[in-house]
Parts: C-alpha cells; sequence; structure tokens
C-alpha cells in the first residue's frame, strides 16, 4: 500500500433526479456561445441525446454535434474528430456516451493547440494542457471515464490500447443522470457493468491501493457485487441503476488515486487486435488474473468479503474461505450475465499466443501494479486459460 498518495477530482458532480438540468445552469454562468457536443450514433439513435441537447438550447447556446466515432477508435480516428472539432468554434466540450466517446471528448479538450496532436501524446501524455472546459455525461455504468485522467485509444502499428495519462483531462463537470441507462440493451450493460466491476477490485488490491482509493473501491466494489444482476436484468430496476452508475462512478475514482492491475494489461491485447469489447476482455481475464493474483492479496480479497458479502449469506469464517467466495462470486456474475469464458467465439487462435504474451507484457503502466509479479510465463498460463 502506497505511504503518500492523492485524489483529484472533477470540479463539480451532479448526479440524482433531472441531474442533467444542471448543463443549463452551467453554460449561463460560463456565457458559454457554442458548444461542441461529442456522442456516437447509437446515442442518437436511441433518443439518449435529447436530454443534454435540451439542456443547452435552454441556456441559449448554439452547439455543433461531432458522431462520427468508431467503437475502440484508434489514434487516427479521434484525431480526425478532433481536426473537425477545431474547426467548430465552440468554446465548451459536452460529451454524451460511452468511455470511448468521453475519452475523444477529453483529448479534444487539450487539443485545441497545433503544437501536439494524439500521436504526439501518445509519446509524451505530458504536453497536454486543458484549453476547453468539459461537461462528461456517462451513458454507461462502467467505464468510470468521466472521472478519470486517462484516454484510452487504440494503437494498430502495435496492436495494443494504450492509456494517455494526465491531470488535464479530468473532466469540469460531471453529469450522473439515471435516465440515460434506463434502456440500455443488456449485453452492453452486462460489459460495462463488469468493467466497472474489475475497475473496484483491481484497485483494491492494487500495489497502488490507499486510504483514498480504498474508501471508493469497497463502496463501489458493495454497490456492484449486490447490483449488477438486477440492474442488468430489469430495466425499470431504477434504484440498481442509479446505484451502478454511481458505483462505475466510484471505480473511476479509485483508478485516479490507485491504478488497475494485470486484469486490464493483459486486456488491452484483445481490443487492440481483435477489437472485442474492453468490458468483454476484462469480463474473461477477471477470475483468472484474480486467482493467480490471490495468494498475494488473499487479507485483501478476504476484506472485500467482509464489506460487501452481507449478514444473510455469510457462511466464510477463514481469509482463505472468503477470498475463494469472492473469486467464485466473480465467475458467478460473468455467467449470469451470459459474458463468454474465453475466447473462442472471438476467432482468437492458439498460434496468436506468443503475440499476445508480448504485447501483454508491454502494459508496464499496468503490470508494475499488480500484487503478484507477471513474468512472461505467466501472461502465457493466463492467456492459454482463456484460449
Amino acid at each position: 500500500m502506497l505511504t503518500t498518495y492523492n485524489l483529484k477530482m472533477p470540479r463539480a458532480v451532479y448526479g440524482g433526479e433531472n441531474a442533467m438540468e444542471q448543463i443549463t445552469a452551467i453554460l449561463r454562468a460560463g456565457n458559454v456561445r457554442r458548444a461542441a457536443m461529442f456522442t456516437d450514433r447509437g446515442i442518437q439513435n436511441a433518443g439518449l441525446f435529447a436530454l443534454p441537447k435540451q439542456a443547452v438550447q435552454a441556456a441559449g447556446a448554439d452547439y455543433y454535434v461531432l458522431d462520427d466515432l468508431p467503437a475502440e477508435p484508434s489514434y487516427m480516428a479521434v484525431q480526425k474528430l478532433v481536426d473537425e472539432f477545431k474547426e467548430s468554434g465552440a468554446d465548451l466540450i459536452i460529451a454524451c456516451g460511452g468511455g470511448s466517446v468521453m475519452d475523444a471528448a477529453k483529448l479534444a479538450s487539450v487539443l485545441v493547440t497545433d503544437e501536439y496532436g494524439v500521436k504526439e501524446l501518445l509519446d509524451d501524455p505530458g504536453r497536454a494542457r486543458k484549453c476547453v472546459p468539459v461537461i462528461l455525461i456517462p451513458t454507461t455504468a462502467g467505464t468510470g471515464a468521466e472521472v478519470t485522467p486517462n484516454a484510452i485509444v487504440a494503437v494498430p502499428e502495435k496492436e495494443l490500447k494504450v492509456g494517455i495519462v494526465n491531470d488535464n483531462l479530468i473532466a469540469d463537470y460531471v453529469i450522473l443522470d439515471a435516465r440515460m441507462i434506463k434502456n440500455l440493451p443488456r449485453s452492453i450493460a452486462a460489459a460495462t457493468g463488469v468493467d466497472a466491476l474489475a475497475h473496484c477490485i483491481e484497485c483494491f488490491t492494487s500495489n497502488k491501493a490507499n486510504p483514498f482509493s480504498d474508501l471508493y473501491a469497497l463502496e463501489g466494489l458493495d454497490l456492484i457485487l449486490n447490483n449488477i444482476e438486477k440492474a442488468c436484468d430489469d430495466p425499470e430496476a431504477m434504484t440498481e441503476k442509479n446505484r451502478m452508475q454511481i458505483a462505475a462512478y466510484y471505480g473511476g475514482l479509485a483508478i485516479t488515486a490507485s491504478g488497475t492491475t494485470a486484469v486490464h494489461a493483459l486486456s488491452y491485447p484483445l481490443g487492440g487486435k481483435y477489437h472485442i469489447a474492453h468490458g468483454i476482455s476484462n469480463a474473461i481475464l477477471l477470475a483468472p488474473v484474480m486467482r493467480f493474483n490471490e495468494p498475494a492479496c488473499r487479507e485483501r480479497l478476504a476484506a472485500a468479503y467482509d464489506r460487501c458479502c452481507h449478514d444473510e449469506v455469510r457462511t466464510c469464517v477463514t481469509a482463505e474461505e472468503k477470498s475463494a467466495w469472492i473469486i467464485t462470486r466473480l465467475e458467478a456474475i460473468v455467467k449470469h450475465l451470459d459474458i463468454p469464458a474465453s475466447l473462442k467465439e472471438f476467432g482468437v487462435p492458439e498460434e496468436d499466443l506468443e503475440g499476445l504474451v508480448a504485447a501483454g507484457m508491454q502494459v508496464k503502466r499496468l503490470l508494475i501494479n499488480n500484487p503478484r509479479p507477471v513474468t512472461p510465463d505467466d501472461a502465457r498460463a493466463l492467456y492459454r486459460q482463456i484460449l
């Protein structure tokens, strides 16, 4: 556990009933003339974009929509969107979407300058400087991108997804409105929800865990373990969906104060090369990696049991029993949500194993956080389990 630590957060976070209406007040207070609104066509087609658009219109501001962003975008696709944004003349950014949309908007907020682009930030993230304020509105309960200083992009030439990390990428405002996730398809709710689950348990067991990150990681883990299934299964379960949205935000805060581990590190090549959704990649790797880590973080997993397993179902006594219960619960959630447990459905051939190992071992930024050292042989064994 770290002995020195810090936590950096957005300037303001608005949640609860009709939270979207706060956008109008923010724009009026900032005398915003034109907003650039980042989203994707799926959000538009689902009718979710109407709420933030109405809030902007109520403020009397003009707006420009940027929605040409593919899923799991490359840094070139993000740069193309950023170049379009530069021509918009907007003095504020609003992003309504999942992690890719929010990450693209965060990058745009530091790329108004022509001194550097996305590719240059991949090489030197420290160059980023905030140029335009950002409002982030998540439409999933999962990525935590609305609160982190990270922006993830695919780098095709490396067959890898890479994180650009800089405090200037932290949003100025966050809107948590559960109406935005009410009609989320179950498969997307499941994949993004397990992503949030991974954030919480990885940050709690990370080498960088500390009192700040523990506060949010444990609360988020408790909320997710006890609400994710109903939130995904029942479109009307608004209480559980609201809890998942808060938990995802807490998971993002935990990342900001701590950091994810080998689950995320080894999942990045799966998104970068095979374009497997980030949450699904994490779900496939979650139990295998946590089982690998268990000897090095048993007491932490036992503490998670004590916090998250409530009295009516408590049966474990020893740290080993409690730790095993947590890992079994992770597996049960992934199975209940009908997320594949292996890469077979995605056509990943066994002959790609060595390439996966080489790519996964490049993600040293996260592997150093893992409570148990991961060697190439360890990575090979973990990938082999899921092929």
